[in-house]
């Protein structure tokens, strides 16, 4: 099979700046409209990823994410939202982007080019066998990405990756790819639409689904969540409300005392209260 780079395919629209502002967005949509039908197709190779990272996570393992750019930026927003959705340790799911933390923000020149660094930088982490690490980027092709999968195959470490375009070089690296074709974006070459909606589906897949196999979840309660914030805590209060049938303020004294929302429930029904 051939490597066609369809996220650099013309648009299937042209004379964009002759569209009025209704155009333009009824045509973004309809273009958005096309991702998640992508997605399903590729949900075999999701679930192929996701089979691996519960199980290394089972066993005191670790998931990586690594991108540059956009595709980097996706990565450390999933992996930041894990600890206060699921209650999980910072350190379980981390998201690392080419350039560095400065790269979130502003663009790191040539960073996504370096051959050796994507390794260096998993490297700080004492990246081993354990571990799995899911190389992002819309196109397969970014240097930093490739050579850091290809390391951490030489170092027996499970790879994958989240593509959007066929047989990429990525993919080729990779022991367990996702590849969500996406076509040719809105605006030509602009892998932060289409590809990178895409990307963001298959992210929130790969957690939800492996915190919720992790028992992070219950019915479907967040009940591991952290109590960061007064919505929070108002939502953790409803939940045990719900679920041993005690008034808001009983339930907010469980809370406050135990912590969480598993633990509230769990020691009352042991008849800790």
């Amino acid at each position: 099979m051939s490597f066609i780079k369809t996220t650099e395919q013309d648009s299937n629209h042209n004379h964009l700046e002759k569209m009025s502002v209704l155009e333009l967005l009824k045509n973004i949509n309809n273009e958005d409209k096309t991702v998640p039908i992508a997605v399903e197709k590729a949900l075999p190779l999701i679930e192929a990823l996701v089979a691996q990272v519960v199980k290394k996570l089972k066993e005191g393992g670790r998931l990586f994410y690594m991108g540059a750019g956009t595709s980097g930026r996706l990565g450390i927003v999933d992996a930041s939202e894990c600890p206060p959705t699921f209650g999980v340790s910072h350190n379980l799911v981390i998201g690392i982007i080419a350039g560095g933390d400065s790269a979130i923000r502003k663009a790191v020149e040539f960073a996504e080019d370096s051959i050796s660094q994507g390794w260096k930088d998993l490297q700080e982490y004492n990246i081993n066998s354990n571990d799995v690490v899911v190389g992002i980027a819309a196109s397969g092709t970014t240097p930093y990405v490739i050579s850091a999968l290809e390391k951490c195959n030489e170092n027996n470490i499970i790879t994958g990756c989240i593509t959007c375009n066929h047989n990429s070089p990525l993919s080729q690296v990779s022991k367990y790819p996702i590849e969500v074709v996406v076509g040719p974006e809105f605006v030509t070459g602009s892998s932060r639409m289409k590809a990178g909606t895409a990307q963001k589906l298959v992210l929130n897949m790969i957690t939800t689904a492996t915190m919720i196999q992790l028992g992070h979840v219950k019915g479907n309660k967040m009940v591991d969540m952290q109590l960061s914030n007064n919505k929070l805590v108002d939502r953790g209060t409803k939940m045990i409300m719900a679920e041993i049938n005690v008034s808001e303020t009983e339930a907010l004294k469980l809370l406050n005392q135990y912590k969480s929302v598993r633990n509230a429930i769990k020691y009352y029904k042991n008849g800790r209260k």
